[in-house]
Formats: C-alpha cells, structure tokens, sequence
C-alpha cells in the first residue's frame, strides 16, 4: 500500500482518498481533501495557516517528548608557538613596553638604512668598473659571430 503526502498539508493521503492536480506545466499536486486543494489554488500559504503540518513544525507543535539541551563545549584557548617563534619568545615580545619596542623598532630602520646604503655604494662602485669595459651585445656574450 503506497501512502503518499498532500502537497498542502502534510497529511498522508491513503489510496482512494484526495484529489490529484495537474498544473499547466504537467507538475502534479496531491491533496488530502477539497478543503486543502481550494487554499492551494488561493495561493494561500501553508506556512501561515495553523493545522497544516509545515506550520506545526515551524512553530515546534506537538514535540513530546523534551529533547535535551545538547551541552556545548567550551573551547579552551592554548597558546603555542610557531615556526620561527617559540612561546617565551611571543610572550615576551607581547609584554614588552612600548619604548622598548620603538627603540627596538627604530634600531631596526636605522640598520636597514645603513645596508641599503652599503648596498647602494657597491653597486655604484660596480657600475663605475662596468663603464670601463667596451660594450657587447647580448648575442656576442651568447657567442655570437658578432655582427660578420
């Protein structure tokens, strides 16, 4: 025996009972009774009308049985450290006062700006040796002919 639900309501719809709708577009709807076919076709929606089934579970109707609140786990924070930093040395850098950090920070500017400046005069140093050697093209370095 092959029990089906009526679109509207929810209710089983047992053989030879209901009513079955074609639409336009071939899609067929299973209604309990008239009553439930007429508010479909009102375009009524069953969400809103309180003896439908939909509207029993939404608004969480007829639950018997109390289901327990299900306990949520706390999430306990730990700390750990990271590639390149351990523990002691974020938690130290994390209580570290704040003049001690901009002295830390303006240290570090100042040697980066002496490597620049190094690497700066290396490369004009450089280019100054470059100057004297006769130009070549890029296909004579390769091995070229050379322009013959």
């Amino acid at each position: 025996m092959r029990v089906d639900r009526c679109d509207f309501s929810g209710y089983k719809v047992y053989p030879s009972r209901g009513k079955v709708y074609v639409r336009g577009d071939s899609k067929t709807f299973r209604f309990l009774n008239h009553k439930s076919e007429s508010l479909f076709l009102q375009r009524k929606n069953p969400r809103k009308i309180a003896w439908t089934q939909v509207y029993r579970r939404m608004h969480k109707k007829g639950i018997t049985e109390e289901v327990a609140k299900k306990r949520s786990r706390k999430n306990v924070k730990v700390q750990r450290g990271i590639v390149g930093a351990d523990l002691a040395s974020i938690l130290a850098k994390r209580t570290a006062k704040p003049e001690v950090r901009a002295a830390a920070r303006a240290a570090a500017i100042t040697k980066a700006k002496t490597e620049k400046r190094d690497k700066e005069a290396s490369k004009a140093a450089n280019r100054s040796t470059q100057a004297n050697q006769p130009k070549v093209s890029k296909q004579a370095m390769k091995g070229g002919k050379g322009g013959r």
